[in-house]
């Protein structure tokens, strides 16, 4: 009796284990799925609105390098806009995309309406390169491309001023950042685009 009922009990046991295992299958495979589906974030994920106020994605410029450089008026580094043009008309037929994001988040140094800064953009150095409307850059009110970029980088990666220059790779990554006080066509930025086209 007490065999029997020794492998009575065993019974259950042997059941169980193959469902538990199954059980435990099922969830790490679902988990493993669900990791696989993720995606991290780029810059192809935001979208901007134009100076002129229409959509401006950024997934249009997929296979592009884009540089995105946050602008300003009435600011020390406004002659930066000569350079930047410069290099967007010398690259622009390889692929790169120069951008434009006035913000008056630093010294209220771009105080003027849409209309006002394409117009002083256009009059005082013949841009032609595409510009967004108005944005902040910093803080909570930051557009979400400028939030993505302090997650990427961290608080220190975000502009601590005006013509704080982004690269970003053909596949929407971030290929490079520089401070304003490097200029556009330094030798610095110009490597790594060259480096950006040429993938």
């Amino acid at each position: 009796m007490a065999g029997r009922a020794l492998q009575l009990s065993a019974r259950p046991r042997r059941r169980l284990l193959p469902v538990g295992l199954a059980l435990m299958l099922a969830a790490l495979g679902a988990a493993g799925a669900h990791a696989a589906g993720e995606r991290k974030m780029s810059a192809h994920d935001f979208s901007f609105t134009s100076i002129d106020g229409q959509p401006l994605p950024l997934k249009s410029y997929a296979g592009k390098a884009v540089l995105v450089v946050n602008t300003a008026s009435f600011c020390g580094y406004t002659p930066q806009y000569q350079a930047l043009e410069a290099v967007w008309r010398k690259y622009q037929a390889r692929g790169l995309v120069v951008l434009g994001v006035p913000s008056n988040d630093f010294g209220e140094q771009e105080p003027g309406s849409a209309t006002q800064i394409k117009q002083f953009c256009e009059t005082n150095y013949q841009i032609d390169f595409p510009l967004t409307d108005k944005q902040h850059v910093v803080g909570a009110a930051a557009h979400p491309f400028y939030k993505w970029i302090a997650a990427e980088r961290g608080e220190g990666g975000a502009p601590r001023w005006n013509f704080h220059k982004y690269l970003i790779g053909p596949d929407g990554s971030l290929a490079g950042a520089w401070p304003s006080r490097v200029t556009p066509d330094s030798a610095e930025v110009t490597k790594a685009i060259e480096g950006t086209l040429g993938r």
